[in-house]
């Protein structure tokens, strides 16, 4: 990575046993794709709300050429589901990243209504 790992840990008690998780999450993206320019993950409990148990909240913002690339996940009681979750969502959408670069992903530009270019059997 470019630019450093930004970890931050909101309303639960951080530990080395999460952060080297979130560490080696990351450099599993960054061996997948090298060109990322930033990393920040953002672990922690949303808002109180009246109901029992815990809800952990994983935010992964992930900078690449041209694009900012989002995934979040929420779990309830256990963090690391919702870590291991919010990566595999952000692996894929790096992977799709990867394939448009690529050109394996075609962007779909609609079609003008005077493009009369259509195949001779439509009578275009």
């Amino acid at each position: 990575m470019q630019i450093p790992l930004q970890i931050t840990i909101r309303g639960i008690a951080p530990s080395e046993a999460l952060e080297k998780r979130i560490r080696d999450k990351a450099a599993k993206l960054d061996e997948f794709f090298d060109h990322i320019t930033s990393c920040r993950i953002v672990v922690g409990e949303p808002h109180k709300h009246h109901r029992q148990g815990k809800q952990f909240n994983v935010r992964i913002d992930i900078g690449v050429p041209g694009r900012e690339i989002v995934a979040t996940r929420e779990h309830d009681e256990d963090v690391y589901v919702a870590l291991r979750d919010a990566f595999d969502a952000a692996k894929r959408q790096l992977e799709d990243y990867v394939r448009q670069l690529r050109g394996d992903i075609k962007s779909h530009v609609p079609k003008r209504e005077d493009d009369h270019s259509g195949p001779a059997w439509q009578g275009g």
